[in-house]
């Protein structure tokens, strides 16, 4: 596999994390605190303020490593198999 295809892969689970997080978003039985947990991800992931400044290199996107998928993590953890199950399920068309 060449460079350019591991992106292009790399590129399509993201989409398909995205999509999935979507779905769970979405689902009727995913609980208020499962949602608050992945608003808060998503909300930290793309907020500009942060513990360490982004703006320092290297450093500033250090922060977001381990509290992203720490909160993405235990909203999983709250979460019913079931509708994880449904949620990673392929979109029907």
């Amino acid at each position: 596999m060449g460079l350019i295809e591991h992106w292009r892969d790399l590129a399509r689970r993201f989409s398909h994390e995205l999509e999935f997080y979507r779905r769970v978003l979405a689902h009727p039985h995913t609980s208020c605190a499962a949602r608050l947990l992945l608003g808060a991800a998503i909300a930290y992931a793309a907020s500009p303020i942060d513990l360490i400044p982004d703006f320092i290199p290297v450093v500033g996107y250090l922060d977001d490593l381990p509290i992203v998928p720490l909160l993405v993590w235990a909203a999983l953890k709250v979460i019913p198999d079931s509708v994880i199950a449904e949620c990673r399920q392929p979109k029907e068309e």
